[in-house]
């Protein structure tokens, strides 16, 4: 049995909280809470509130203003610029929002203040619940070094290695060397992969060192290292902890996080593979133990690392919700935050650990704004396109973001975490998989593709997983994508003519007979030559409409190899989105192709390809219509040489525009007649405007 005074101050706050944990404590209801927070945390946290009946208070900073989250809430309030230090950072800024508004109790969400033992104590010094546990479990777990000292008093397996004050180099090597190598540099108050290095010799220590040290103080403003053996083929497993005010504790069972990039989680999964009862029952026993040592209140994860012979040890505890807890509810049925809200009321834990089950298997896949060909770099822009599988009740997709949001440089580039749940491992990768297939995204870089080739790979299908998964799989995961198919391109240039006849039907009385007919013309077939640009190859096809009815049109398609693939009964649906159409003795229903600026995406078989289209053959999609001349650049107009309703040949030229101190001739692309003039003479035009129409 440990002390308890012997861990904790007699005289600190907590020591007193804790040993009066069963005096007289009554429930507080709460009915109205902040959330600290943004993105899909602040979301995450407002629908069980509000599914309970607890009103919610958001924070937003200026890049915010229009976020979900503020439109999600009963109440906003903007606290400051971009830049998280001067908004979501700022404890004071947070209390006075809450002390305005009425909120009762402030949930912290993950990140930001989550974990600053300041703020808690901030929060109970103004009289407002911190959804949470007490400042002094946040202080003892969020130091490194001393957490270990605390688990070692407290009988939890830790990894042999130095914790010491002495951060001499003379001192590291001696404590290296005793351990033995590989060895692995952590920051004394680190996370998220940050003043982490591997060293695997004794010569590349300093170097590390310093190297820890840098980004340890850049941080966190603390530049202490430890020093811990580095296990070889090593699990991320971790155990989901939940404890009250009334001195109860369960765990909800383990997830795996060993796969990652850059030492940040990217896709998870509960339970483990290949983890045996008697296993469980020994991590999930130390875990209690973990959360006990600190008198631990509220929800937290107790991470171990797991070798490859089944012996486990204490990595660190985190003092608040997971990013991945969703797998944990996925698989007890049970909601987290509807537990956090309890215990912040002074409730006992809605269950037991006896009555505390398993019930299948569940995947969480992070869909991050990066790209893993440039060793997964974040990136940042505007949510062009966005649609998503059809969330259910196993199937969610956490998030913070719509159609048409940006990815800021400001805050982490998760849009999503795509969670999925089925009756065991095999069927619920399977589910994954195909609900990756069905998250489509335009305008940015994202992993999507990279989770799909992950969730296929046969290690990982075999539950064949360790931290060092990627490294190790990383020329099968990093392959180059398949060439586009034949059928896809067919599809592609299909779904470009289709959706200039859905346009230019819009434009006829739809009660004329005419306007049924689509590619029909009188004594002749439509021809149209369909040019693409696809990366640094020039796609040439020519799409020839040979008849159709119902609604449906048939095409025969010459690819650029000669090559004559017929399109049969191709159909735009969902709003033009996508088509449906019999290729080479196989029907593709619903295939997503849209037009995004002067960029035609189509989902096709697992794959993204774009393709670029020249301006010529353009229909509405962004800013441009079929016929329509788009600016190539900004400039000025200085000439417009024919009027609206004019006739027009191919090449003719239509208006003049001097930019970048040089005159650009706008030639038509077709045969037709001019529908519009937007632009006068000496007006100025941004980039990729619409110039004219021609049809």
């Amino acid at each position: 049995m440990f002390s308890l005074g012997k861990l904790v101050k007699k005289d600190s706050s907590f020591y007193r909280y804790i040993t009066n944990v069963n005096k007289d404590l009554k429930i507080k209801p709460i009915t109205k809470i902040l959330i600290a927070n943004r993105g899909e945390i602040a979301c995450r946290v407002m629908r069980t509130a509000k599914s309970k009946g607890v009103k919610t208070v958001a924070v937003y900073s200026e890049a915010d203003k229009n976020s979900l989250h503020v439109s999600m809430a009963d109440e906003s309030y903007l606290i400051g610029p971009a830049a998280a230090k001067e908004s979501y950072l700022c404890g004071n800024k947070i209390i006075d929002v809450a002390k305005r508004s009425g909120a009762q109790a402030i949930h912290p969400g993950y990140g930001f203040l989550s974990e600053n033992s300041d703020f808690a104590d901030l929060c109970e010094k103004e009289g407002i619940i911190f959804i949470g546990p007490p400042s002094d479990a946040i202080k003892a777990m969020g130091s490194k070094s001393a957490s270990k000292d605390i688990m070692i008093k407290a009988g939890v397996p830790t990894i042999p290695g130095y914790h010491g004050e002495d951060q001499s180099m003379s001192v590291l090597k001696s404590e290296a060397a005793k351990i033995g190598y590989p060895v692995l540099i952590k920051a004394v108050m680190g996370g998220g992969g940050k003043g982490m290095r591997i060293v695997e010799k004794e010569e590349d220590l300093e170097d590390a060192v310093e190297s820890s040290k840098r980004e340890a103080i850049a941080s966190f403003g603390d530049s202490r290292v430890l020093v811990e053996k580095y296990l070889v083929h090593p699990r991320h497993v971790e155990i989901q902890v939940f404890a009250d005010r009334h001195g109860n504790c369960v765990h909800l069972f383990e997830r795996d996080c060993s796969v990652q990039r850059r030492h940040q989680k990217i896709i998870e999964e509960a339970p483990a593979p290949h983890l045996s009862e008697e296993l469980r029952k020994k991590m999930g026993d130390a875990a209690v133990a973990a959360a006990k040592a600190v008198g631990y209140v509220g929800a937290g994860t107790v991470e171990f690392i797991l070798s490859a012979d089944n012996t486990f040890f204490f990595m660190e505890m985190n003092t608040r919700l997971q990013v991945e807890h969703p797998i944990t509810e996925m698989i007890t049925k049970q909601d987290l935050v509807e537990w956090q809200l309890k215990v912040a009321e002074s409730q006992t834990l809605p269950m037991e650990q006896e009555q505390l089950k398993i019930h299948g298997h569940a995947f969480e896949a992070r869909i991050y704004a990066e790209n893993p060909d440039s060793d997964f770099l974040p990136g940042t822009g505007k949510l062009a396109h966005l649609s998503t599988p059809t969330p259910s009740n196993t199937l969610r997709v956490e998030t913070g973001v719509r159609q048409g949001d940006e990815v800021s440089v400001y805050y982490d580039p998760m849009i999503a975490k795509l969670v999925v749940w089925d009756q065991d491992r095999e069927k619920a990768l399977r589910y994954l998989r195909n609900a990756l297939d069905e998250y489509h995204i335009i305008g940015l870089n994202t992993n999507i593709s990279f989770l799909k080739r992950l969730s296929t790979h046969p290690s990982f299908m075999a539950g064949e997983v360790e931290t060092g998964f990627i490294p190790i799989h990383k020329e099968s995961l990093m392959a180059p994508q398949p060439p586009m198919s034949d059928d896809s391109l067919a599809l592609a240039a299909t779904s470009l003519l289709l959706k200039e006849i859905t346009q230019q039907q819009s434009k006829e009385d739809p009660n004329s007979p005419w306007s049924t007919l689509g590619g029909f013309r009188i004594n002749h077939n439509l021809k149209k030559q369909v040019k693409f640009n696809q990366k640094d190859n020039k796609v040439v096809v020519d799409v020839e409409f040979i008849g159709g009815n119902n609604g449906k049109q048939n095409f025969k398609v010459n690819l650029n190899d000669g090559k004559i693939v017929e399109v049969l009964d191709a159909k735009l649906n969902q709003n033009n989105e996508t088509i449906s159409a019999h290729v080479n003795g196989r029907f593709y229903n619903n295939i997503k192709s849209v037009i995004v600026k002067d960029t035609l995406t189509i989902f096709n078989d697992g794959q993204q390809y774009q393709l670029d289209i020249p301006q010529d053959i353009k229909p509405k999609g962004g800013d441009g219509v079929l016929g329509s001349l788009v600016s190539p650049m900004p400039g000025k107009i200085t000439k417009v040489m024919v009027n609206v309703g004019d006739s027009v040949k191919k090449g003719q030229p239509i208006l003049l525009m001097e930019a970048m101190k040089m005159e650009h001739t706008i030639r038509s692309p077709i045969d037709g007649k001019v529908e519009s003039l937007p632009y006068n003479v000496n007006e100025i035009v941004e980039d990729k405007k619409t110039l004219a129409v021609i049809v």
